[in-house]
């Protein structure tokens, strides 16, 4: 076995990058675990019940009653009008995100309806909303 010398003078040669692998991997790991929660819920609607679910920051709460009527961030609005704010705010930000909360007794139609009208205008960046089920309720 060869000694090692300590001269103050002497460079040195080598680096060891160990240290570095294990900060960048503790890194990755936090970065993965915390970009599950990265989701939150809008607008209260009689929404069916799901046993998993994300949240989303939500930048258009869009909302669909049981009988199809169509609100945006809380108003009433009808198809032309829809696509006229929604034009405006990606227009604004072209990474908008909407979160879709339809009652549970509205028909499948009104909500492919109002995901086709959110990709017409280029969200494609979008969520349905759900009221979380605990898994003590389920059956």
């Amino acid at each position: 076995m060869a000694a090692q010398t300590n001269d103050a003078d002497e460079m040195i040669s080598g680096i060891n990058i160990t240290p570095l692998v294990d900060v960048v991997l503790v890194l990755l790991v936090v970065l993965m675990v915390t970009a599950s929660y990265l989701a939150s819920q809008a607008i209260p609607v009689d929404l069916p019940k799901a046993a998993t679910g994300e949240s989303t920051a939500t930048v258009l709460g869009v909302s669909v009653t049981r009988d199809g009527a169509l609100f945006l961030d809380g108003q009433p609005t009808g198809d032309r009008e829809f696509r006229a704010r929604v034009s405006v705010a990606y227009g604004a930000n072209h990474d908008l995100r909407a979160v879709i909360a339809a009652d549970g007794q509205a028909a499948h139609r009104h909500v492919v309806h109002v995901i086709d009208l959110l990709r017409q205008e280029r969200v494609t960046r979008f969520a349905l909303n759900v009221d979380p089920e605990t898994l003590a309720e389920k059956p």
